[in-house]
């Protein structure tokens, strides 16, 4: 008995010994980084001060304080940063559709300002602006080397006031001048409309205004064309949309899945992320979908594009899109302003992130530059046949009906032909929609059933 308790004694003194020797340099390392940290702090305050008595000019320290935390946050990466009072407000407006400027999503790489979209129907967009622009100049002052918060206000102005700015772009052998006249930018978050059989809902944006939006408009213009059985298909087209809210993405993607997840969230800590599951019910019924997409499409879009790929309810067809697979948190600050911090990745439901890869289309199908018809150039559509011959023969194998009749579906390919020339991303996506209505109901049906798996 007494061995045994002097060797649980002595048992409890290893134990001892043990911790204090493991704990005590963790311990002193924790206390030697917090000593590391302080210095740290005081030597900005050290700078504060001597910037404050010494520099130059005199300097307004609210100013210096909020350059300062907007540089701690901006080195993080692209997408954190400081809200100023006026500009938290500008964002809380924005997020509801409504707000004054050039129309353009911009984000910084290597010290320039990048567009990632135009915004449909705005300035910038009237104006030419195209995704992956390069913005180096406005009103021939350099934007090279300011933060991005910086170069934004160097964009901002009066409504009806003009602003030119310098861009660059891939396949120009020189930077060119825009001139753009600021405008308040009232977006409208979808447009849609029917081409043929088909249902195009085009969403620009995902402010809140996003799902209502299309659902109400889906079911018009299913209304439109007499009901889902005269529906061919759907495009969804995400195409230079910049993103918005995660829950509007999710809400989008889920109108046309029936269960499954749509995207998940993960930050530092594991127990921070969220998962987001679609519920029962189906806007399309299973009918094809396809997604459209380009460079220009970012975050929310991504969202949505990748979870119905995954899930393999749509065709995904264009370009790589812009890559942005985290999510940002704006968080409240003291005096009404905020930050806006990085806080997690998003990956879609294959566990892929697309965080500077983006998502590939299934098709890649670029968007070829408009080409101006040459003088004396014939439309093939022009050309002469044997009907304008003069004292050609009548077709007498057609009745009256069957000739209207296919008079009909001529006007009908005419009008493909002519769209293939506005939009050809959008005629291949109506194409691929035509192709699997013409292989019968059985095939959309074997496709339908295939995307639920």
């Amino acid at each position: 008995m007494k061995r045994f308790f002097l060797a649980s004694v002595t048992g409890v003194m290893l134990g001892a010994v043990v911790t204090t020797q493991v704990a005590g340099p963790l311990l002193a390392q924790e206390a030697d980084r917090k000593a590391s940290v302080y210095e740290q702090l005081d030597l900005f305050g050290d700078i504060f001060e001597r910037i404050r008595a010494q520099y130059v000019e005199e300097v307004d320290e609210a100013d210096l304080i909020e350059a300062a935390i907007n540089g701690m946050l901006t080195s993080l990466d692209p997408h954190s940063s400081y809200l100023s009072p006026d500009d938290a407000a500008d964002m809380r407006v924005q997020t509801r559709g409504e707000f004054g400027g050039l129309g353009i999503e911009v984000t910084q790489e290597e010290g320039f300002v990048k567009v990632v979209s135009p915004m449909d129907g705005t300035p910038a967009d009237q104006a030419g602006v195209e995704a992956g622009d390069f913005i180096t100049h406005v009103d021939g002052e350099s934007v090279l080397g300011l933060g991005l918060d910086q170069a934004v206000d160097m964009m901002r102005g009066p409504v009806g006031s003009e602003i030119i700015i310098t861009v660059v772009r891939e396949g120009s052998p020189e930077p060119f001048d825009v001139s753009i006249i600021r405008d308040i930018i009232t977006l409208t978050a979808v447009r849609s409309r029917t081409v043929g059989d088909t249902v195009v809902l085009r969403l620009s944006t995902f402010s809140d205004q996003t799902f209502p939006s299309m659902r109400d408009q889906l079911a018009e213009r299913v209304e439109e064309l007499g009901g889902l059985d005269n529906v061919n298909g759907f495009v969804i087209d995400l195409r230079n949309n910049p993103g918005g809210l995660l829950n509007q993405a999710v809400r989008v993607s889920d109108a046309f899945l029936d269960a499954g997840e749509i995207v998940s969230t993960r930050g530092r800590d594991p127990q921070d992320g969220d998962r987001f599951n679609a519920q029962q019910g189906d806007l399309a019924d299973g009918k094809p979908v396809v997604v459209l997409i380009n460079g220009g499409s970012a975050s929310a879009s991504e969202i949505v594009a990748g979870a119905l790929q995954d899930h393999r309810r749509a065709i995904v067809v264009g370009t790589k899109s812009f890559g942005k697979g985290s999510v940002q948190t704006v968080m409240p600050l003291r005096g009404e302003g905020a930050m806006r911090l990085t806080t997690a990745r998003y990956y879609t439901p294959s566990g892929r992130s697309i965080q500077a890869l983006g998502v590939s289309p299934d098709i890649i199908v670029a968007q070829p530059p408009r080409r101006e018809e040459t003088e004396g150039e014939t439309s093939q559509r022009g050309a002469r046949s044997e009907a304008d011959l003069r004292g050609s023969l009548n077709n007498d194998s057609l009745s009256e009906d069957e000739r209207r009749l296919i008079e009909a579906d001529r006007a009908k390919a005419e009008a493909s032909a002519d769209l293939r020339e506005e939009d050809y991303q959008l005629a291949y996506a109506i194409d691929i929609l035509k192709g699997i209505s013409a292989l019968g109901p059985e095939y959309a049906a074997a496709l339908a059933a295939q995307s639920g798996n």
